[in-house]
């Protein structure tokens, strides 16, 4: 919390670099871990940033979502849940580390990205951050959205 985020780079949906440096400036950012597409938590949080993600770009804000899975499996969990923000593929896992959010192992899986929420203001500060270790437990949407209204009215 209050500093700055670290910078990356990660392909989305479209197998397209994303670079967050390039993306900071307009307005707040939210960073959305989940653990694994296709499940049903990380379904619920897809899907719940999708239902908010017009009140949050009409405040300046951009969503990004992120795991380990790749590209190829972004592209399809965001087509079967008509999703309307970029999927970003943190294969390896090498960013969820950098940012604290990584399962070494999760059951049998290895290197995976536990369930988080990071808002960064426009100039990549983090203001917000929620992370559980309970990959049961979802986000609280709303208040994700409540912190992206007030950094937006503070930046005005």
């Amino acid at each position: 919390m209050g500093e700055k985020a670290p910078d990356f780079m990660l392909p989305n949906d479209k197998n397209e670099d994303v670079i967050l440096s390039k993306e900071l400036g307009q307005g707040p950012i939210v960073l959305s871990w989940y653990v694994l597409d296709f499940t049903r938590v990380c379904t619920g949080q897809a899907c719940g940033f999708r239902d908010e993600v017009h009140a949050l770009q009409a405040l300046g804000a951009k969503v990004f979502g992120i795991s380990t899975d790749a590209p190829a499996s972004h592209r399809v969990f965001k087509e079967m849940n008509q999703l309307n923000y970029a999927l970003l593929s943190d294969w390896g896992g090498h960013v969820s580390e950098r940012y604290g959010v990584l399962y070494e192992r999760f059951g049998k899986l290895l290197r995976v990205s536990k369930r988080a929420i990071f808002v960064l203001d426009k100039d990549g500060v983090v203001r917000y951050r929620w992370v559980t270790e309970d990959a049961g437990v979802a986000p609280d949407v709303k208040a994700v959205a409540a912190e992206v209204q007030r950094l937006a009215g503070s930046s005005s």
